[in-house]
C-alpha cells in the first residue's frame, strides 16, 4: 500500500483546488479559511505531535481528489472549530456563510456520536443515523474524509483504541463510501481497518504482493502493449492503466477459502475509452484475441450498480497462461468508479462545481437513504430523521437504574420514556416514579445522572395521554401499538354486542345463530379467518349486524325488490339499499358523512326521502321511531366526502405533508383549514374516500408521524 501525501502548507491546498476551480474570489476565501482555522487551533496540537491545523489541512486536501465545491473544502478546514475551539455558531456564520456553517454544524454533530459495532443491528442502527441527520450529503463525504486521515495518523494512539477505531471504519464508514460510490476513501479505509485489526495477515499479504510485483509487473507490462497495438489496429482512442489490488479485497477472497495463486486479478488491466459503444466493441477485439474465462463477464455498463458504478468485467487467458482482469469502461464512468457521483458533478463542469453538486445533492441523498434499510420500529424515512434529530443530536441525557445500569435518553425525557427503554412490559405496567429517592410526577424531565426506580402493578395499563408526555418517537410508538391492539379488542367487543342486539330484535337466538354451520358460512361469504373476526369487521364498522344476520336467515331473498347486499348481479345503481322499498330517494347525511363500511341508519324525513346517519350518529338520538334499516350497495364503486379534524402537537405548518399523505392514498381533497393560528394548530381536512379501510389507512399512516396529536371525523 503506497504512502498518501501529506501536505503541511495552505498553498498546496489551494495549488491542487485551482486546477478545478479557477475563481480567484473562491481561492482567496480557501486562504482566509484556512487562516482563521489556523489561528483557531494555535496551541494545540494532535496526539502524534503535529500542529492540530495539520488535520483539516489535509482532510480538505483528500476532497480535492473528488473535486469537492468550495464550500465543502472550507467546512472541512473548520470542520473542528465549533467543537474544540472558541468560536460561535454566530461568528462563523457572519464570517463564512449560512452554508458553510451549516456543513460545519453537521460534521460536528457526527462528531458527538459514539459508535458501536457490538453487534450487526447496531452497525446497521449507526450507518441509518449518519444518514438520517446529514440533511446534505457533503456532511458525510466531510466526514468519511475526516476519518480517512485520522486513520492514517492511527499508529498515534493506543492499541485498544486503533482496534475501536479500525473496527469502525471497517463496518461503519467503509460500506457508506461504498454506497456513495467513492472508491478511493472506501478502499483505503478498508486496508488501513485491516492493518490494526489483523496485522499478521495484512503484512503477509503485503509482503507476497510485494515478493511477486517485479514478475507481475512484468507481464502486465507486456499483456498492455499488446492490448493497446490491436485497440489502435481498430482506431480505437484509448488509455489502458495497470490497476492495483487492495490488500483488504485480497483477504476478503483469502477468507472464502481461495488461494493466494488463484485470486484471478492480481493481473488486472483498466481501459478507458470515449463512448459506451466503443466499450462494447474493445470487448470484442480483445476475446477475439484471448479467450476468456467462462461465467466470469459481468456487464455493469447496461445494468449499473446501485452506487452508479459502470464498467464490463472480463476475465481471459493472457499472457504465458496468466488470468488477466480486464475491466473496460469510458473516462466519466472512471470518474463515478473512482471518487463517486459526487465529484462527477465537478469533473464534467469543473468551472462551477457548487452549482453541480447542490443541484443533484438533495437527489443524492434520497438515494443513499433508500440503500438504507429504514423499516426500524417501523418508521417512515421521514419519522426517522426526524426522531434521529431529535433524540441523538440534542444533547442526550444519561441516568441510571437503581443497579447502576445507564439507560440513554433524549434529552428532556420522561419517567414513561425510561420505564419502556428498560423494557415494553414495564411501560405498560408503570404506575410511577422514584427519582433521587423522591416521587415525581410522570411528566418529570428527568436530568443527567439521576437514579430512576419504576414502580409497576400488573393490573395497570397505559394512557393515551402519555403520548403528549414522552420525548421519545420509540416510546410513543410502542404506546401507539398497544392502543391499537386494545382498540381491536375493543371493536370486537362491540360487534359482539351489537350483533347481540341485532338478534334479539329479530328475536333469534344468539348461541343458536353462532352454530359450528351458521359461523362457517359467514366466514366463507365476507372471507375473514374466525369468529373474533366477525366480530372485529362489525365493530369496526365495516358490515352491518344485519348484513351478517342475513348471510344466514336469507331475509332479503324473501323480498325480491330489495336486491341482496353482496350480490354480484344488483341492477340498482343506489349507493344505498332500503329494505322493502325498491325505488325511493335517498340522501346522505351531511351531518356525520356517512362513507361505505360504516354501520348506518336511514332517517324517514318528511317529504324529502331518506337521509342516511352513521349509527353512532348524536342527531338520531331522539328519532329511533322515524328509522329505517338500510344498508350499503356493495356494487357501488364510489368516493365519499368526508371530514377530519387533525391535531398537532406544535406550531409549525405541515398542510404540505397532510396534502401529500393524502395524494399517495390516492384521496382527492376538497378542502383544507387551518384553525387554530397560533400554539398548536388544527387542520379541518375534507376528502374523498372509497371506504372506511379506505379513510383507515390515512389515519394510521398520519398517527404514526411525530406531529400528530389526535385525529377525529367530524359530526355536526
Amino acid at each position: 500500500m503506497s504512502k498518501k501525501k501529506e501536505i503541511h502548507e495552505v498553498g498546496e491546498l489551494t495549488e491542487k483546488v485551482s486546477t478545478y476551480i479557477d475563481n480567484k474570489e473562491d481561492l482567496d476565501l480557501l486562504e482566509k479559511t484556512y487562516q482563521f482555522a489556523y489561528q483557531k487551533h494555535k496551541g494545540q496540537f494532535r496526539k502524534s505531535g503535529e500542529e492540530y491545523i495539520i488535520h483539516p489541512l489535509n482532510v480538505a486536501y483528500i476532497l480535492t481528489d473528488i473535486y469537492a465545491d468550495r464550500e465543502t473544502i472550507q467546512a472541512a478546514l473548520l470542520h473542528d472549530v465549533l467543537e474544540d475551539c472558541d468560536c460561535t455558531r454566530e461568528e462563523m456564520e457572519n464570517l463564512f456563510g449560512k452554508e458553510v456553517t451549516h456543513l460545519v454544524e453537521g460534521v460536528t454533530k457526527l462528531s458527538k456520536i459514539n459508535f458501536s459495532t457490538e453487534n450487526e443491528y447496531l452497525i446497521e442502527y449507526y450507518k441509518k443515523i449518519i444518514v438520517g441527520i446529514s440533511e446534505d450529503v457533503r456532511v458525510i463525504i466531510i466526514k468519511l474524509a475526516d476519518r480517512l486521515h485520522n486513520m492514517r495518523t492511527l499508529w498515534a494512539l493506543p492499541e485498544e483504541k486503533q482496534k475501536i477505531k479500525a473496527k469502525e471504519s471497517m463496518e461503519i464508514l467503509a460500506p457508506i463510501a461504498h454506497h456513495l460510490g467513492i472508491h478511493k476513501i472506501k478502499s483505503e479505509l478498508e486496508d488501513l481497518s485491516l492493518r490494526y485489526l489483523k496485522p499478521d495477515i495484512f503484512y503477509d499479504i503485503a509482503e507476497k504482493l510485494n515478493t511477486s510485483k517485479l514478475e507481475r509487473d512484468k507481464t502486465v507490462l507486456e499483456m498492455q502493449e499488446i492490448v493497446s497495438k490491436l485497440l489502435k489496429d481498430f482506431n480505437i482512442s484509448h488509455e489502458i492503466k495497470g490497476r492495483a489490488k487492495s490488500i483488504y479485497s485480497i483477504y476478503n477472497k483469502l477468507s472464502k477459502g481461495k488461494k493466494f495463486s488463484d485470486i484471478y486479478d492480481l493481473h488486472a488491466l483498466r481501459i478507458l475509452v470515449n463512448t459506451e459503444q466503443e466499450c462494447y466493441v474493445a470487448l470484442g477485439i480483445i476475446h477475439s484475441k484471448f479467450r476468456p474465462l467462462p461465467n466470469r463477464f459481468k456487464d455493469y455498463v447496461a445494468m449499473p450498480k446501485p452506487n452508479m458504478y459502470q464498467s464490463l468485467h472480463t476475465t481471459v487467458f493472457g499472457l504465458d497462461g496468466y488470468l488477466f482482469e480486464i475491466q473496460i469502461r469510458t473516462y466519466d464512468m472512471d470518474e463515478i468508479a473512482e471518487n463517486g457521483i459526487a465529484s462527477h458533478w465537478a469533473y464534467k463542469e469543473k468551472k462551477d462545481a457548487k452549482a453541480n453538486m447542490q443541484s443533484t445533492t438533495e437527489q443524492k441523498l434520497q438515494f443513499f437513504k433508500s440503500i438504507m434499510d429504514l423499516s426500524s420500529d417501523k418508521l417512515s424515512s421521514e419519522e426517522f430523521v426526524n426522531s434521529v434529530k431529535d433524540e441523538v443530536l440534542n444533547d442526550n441525557i444519561y441516568v441510571f437504574t437503581p443497579k447502576g445500569d445507564i439507560i440513554e435518553l433524549p434529552k428532556d425525557a420522561t419517567p414513561i420514556d425510561f420505564a419502556y427503554k428498560v423494557h415494553t412490559k414495564v411501560g405498560e405496567t408503570m404506575i410511577g416514579a422514584i427519582v433521587n429517592n423522591s416521587i415525581v410526577p410522570l411528566d418529570y424531565k428527568l436530568q443527567n445522572n439521576d437514579i430512576v426506580k419504576i414502580n409497576t402493578n400488573k393490573a395497570s395499563k397505559p394512557s393515551k395521554e402519555w403520548i403528549n408526555l414522552v420525548k421519545s418517537t420509540h416510546t410513543k410508538n410502542k404506546i401507539r401499538a398497544y392502543f391499537t391492539k386494545n382498540e381491536r379488542e375493543i371493536y370486537m367487543e362491540r360487534g359482539k354486542e351489537s350483533l347481540e342486539k341485532a338478534l334479539r330484535k329479530k328475536k333469534l337466538s344468539f348461541a343458536e345463530f353462532l352454530n359450528d354451520e351458521n359461523i362457517k358460512e359467514i366466514k366463507a361469504e365476507i372471507k375473514v379467518k374466525n369468529l373474533e373476526e366477525i366480530y372485529l369487521v362489525i365493530g369496526n364498522g365495516k358490515y352491518a349486524p344485519n348484513t351478517i344476520i342475513n348471510i344466514i336467515t336469507k331475509e332479503e331473498q324473501q323480498k325480491p325488490k330489495v336486491p341482496k347486499v353482496g350480490s354480484q348481479n344488483i341492477e340498482n345503481n343506489a349507493d344505498i339499499i332500503v329494505s322493502g322499498i325498491d325505488q325511493v330517494r335517498v340522501n346522505l347525511a351531511q351531518c356525520c358523512n356517512p362513507i361505505f363500511g360504516d354501520d348506518i341508519i336511514g332517517y324517514i324525513t318528511m317529504g324529502n326521502g331518506i337521509t342516511v346517519h352513521r349509527s353512532n350518529c348524536h342527531n338520531l338520538v331522539s328519532l329511533e321511531e322515524r328509522n329505517v334499516e338500510v344498508s350499503w350497495n356493495q356494487n357501488q364503486n364510489k368516493r365519499y366526502l368526508t371530514c377530519l379534524l387533525i391535531h398537532t402537537t406544535s406550531s409549525d405548518d405541515h398542510m404540505l405533508d397532510l396534502i401529500q399523505k393524502t395524494s399517495i392514498l390516492d384521496m382527492p381533497v376538497d378542502s383544507v383549514k387551518t384553525i387554530g393560528k397560533t400554539g398548536k394548530l388544527i387542520y379541518e381536512v375534507k376528502i374523498y374516500v372509497r371506504n372506511i379501510d379506505h379513510l383507515n389507512k390515512l389515519i394510521v399512516e398520519l398517527n404514526n408521524q411525530p406531529y400528530i396529536d389526535k385525529i377525529e371525523r367530524i359530526q355536526r
